[in-house]
């Protein structure tokens, strides 16, 4: 990350608002997606839904398998060369025209069968940077380099799984050929995590060198109950934002103080500090977080080092919200220094994913099939998630979509943490570990149906 000396330099993408977005994307749905929705007839759910299931009491042990082997072997966006490899020997056995190396580690899968839609299919290939604790057989011991410093890997966000039911569906859909008509456009992401892997897939030609999809769908997988199926038309996922502040001092011993500026103390009072742009300047009912998940500074307690890096993470929904925070995050870093006499620091905010907006009509198309078949386990959001994802930006390159998610926790564990008992690890926690059966098994289900939604004949 560059720094102009003492200035803050704020890297921008093209950030829209909200309101614009969501208008943008619902203009596209009217104009591009309605035929499409109109000429589809009603899916016989039941019959669609058992084909699927008999397909997978045939496939289900070598997609456990593969997730298990995927997850043991972790890898770092745009380090996923063996995840990459793997699902491209998948694809192609299933006959589908691969394309590897597509924004460096992503792959590409084509299948055509007559004439119809096109529709996108994604799942991610990135793990985390951290160590894996929940002590299963298949625990991720796999180390990358990350920053220059060697980590442990950990598809700690879910992933895996993503790409467990990506391959499964892919394998539905080439076997089922005679419930559907059109094309699928299965990809293969690299770095979601660190909000890269579809720009560069998109720089490199996604929209161009491949059928363009006329619509799309992604999942992703959370800590509620497995077997449940959940969806939002509209905001679905926040607007990301990270942060890297250099706080400068003066490095002395640690037993005279008085001869220094001390980096840290000008760090921890930031830390704390910062929350109050969110609790004392921001509209109490509208979200917002900012989050420091890192601090770098010193090698020795006796040493008081000459400078300290935080990093971290900003989080919202609206523009408006997305702005106070930045400037309330720039103004507390300053503020900080020139308490401590310090210089001033060097800030650098980069824009990361946009806010997914699901449209309107693929959402309420979608949500009748997952009604008619998982019943009282498929479950509308009444607000969007505080997580963010970069497939966001198919929909802003023009892929009208719906990104839903699927449950992968034991429902006995969410139940009673609800009561009061221990909580089920999140995403993103080095113990988060989805029950493979059924969540893959759903997540199968749910997508596949979803696509003959869409694409039956």
């Amino acid at each position: 990350m560059l720094f102009n000396g003492a200035q803050i330099t704020v890297k921008k993408s093209c950030f829209k608002g909200i309101g614009a977005l969501s208008a943008a994307m619902l203009g596209v749905s009217a104009l591009a997606l309605a035929p499409v929705i109109a000429s589809a007839s009603s899916l016989d759910v039941k019959s669609a839904k058992a084909a699927v299931d008999k397909d997978l009491d045939a496939d289900y042990p070598h997609l456990d398998a593969l997730y298990k082997d995927i997850h043991a072997h972790a890898e770092l966006g745009f380090q996923e060369h063996r995840t990459a490899a793997i699902l491209a020997k998948e694809m192609r056995s299933l006959g589908y025209e691969v394309t590897e190396g597509v924004g460096q580690t992503g792959i590409v899968a084509v299948l055509k069968n007559g004439a119809g839609p096109t529709v996108l299919v994604r799942t991610e290939l990135d793990a985390l940077p951290l160590q894996e604790k929940t002590g299963l057989p298949y625990a991720s011991q796999n180390k990358q380099t990350v920053n220059g410093v060697e980590t442990y890997v950990d598809h700690a966000c879910g992933h895996d799984i993503h790409m467990a039911v990506w391959v499964g569906v892919a394998r539905v859909m080439s076997t089922m050929k005679d419930r559907w008509q059109g094309t699928v456009v299965f990809i293969g992401q690299p770095a979601e995590e660190t909000i890269g892997g579809a720009s560069a897939m998109l720089k490199d030609g996604l929209l161009t060198r491949f059928p363009k999809p006329d619509l799309g769908f992604g999942l992703h997988v959370g800590p509620s109950a497995y077997g449940e199926v959940a969806y939002k038309s509209g905001v679905s996922t926040s607007n990301s934002d990270s942060f890297e502040i250099l706080f400068k001092g003066r490095g002395g011993h640690g037993s005279m103080p008085s001869m220094t500026i001390d980096p840290i103390v000008e760090s921890a009072r930031f830390v704390v500090d910062v929350q109050t742009v969110i609790s004392r300047e921001k509209d109490a009912a509208a979200f917002g977080v900012i989050t420091v998940g890192s601090i770098h500074a010193g090698n020795a307690g006796n040493i008081i080092p000459d400078q300290a890096t935080l990093r971290g993470t900003i989080r919202s929904y609206t523009p408006e919200v997305r702005s106070r925070l930045i400037e309330g995050l720039e103004r507390t870093a300053r503020g900080e220094a020139a308490i401590s006499n310090a210089p001033e620091p060097q800030i650098s905010v980069v824009s990361g994913g946009r806010a997914v907006v699901n449209d309107a009509a693929i959402t309420q198309k979608t949500a009748k099939v997952f009604k008619a078949a998982f019943g009282d386990q498929a479950v509308e959001f009444t607000s969007p998630g505080a997580a963010s994802e970069d497939y966001s930006e198919y929909i802003i390159a023009g892929v009208p979509s719906l990104f839903f998610s699927i449950g992968g926790a034991d429902p006995a564990a969410v139940a009673a943490a609800k009561a009061g008992g221990k909580p089920v690890p999140i995403n993103h926690s080095p113990y988060f570990a989805p029950v493979p059966e059924p969540t893959i098994r759903t997540g199968v289900e749910a997508m596949s149906l979803a696509l003959f939604n869409t694409l039956h004949r």
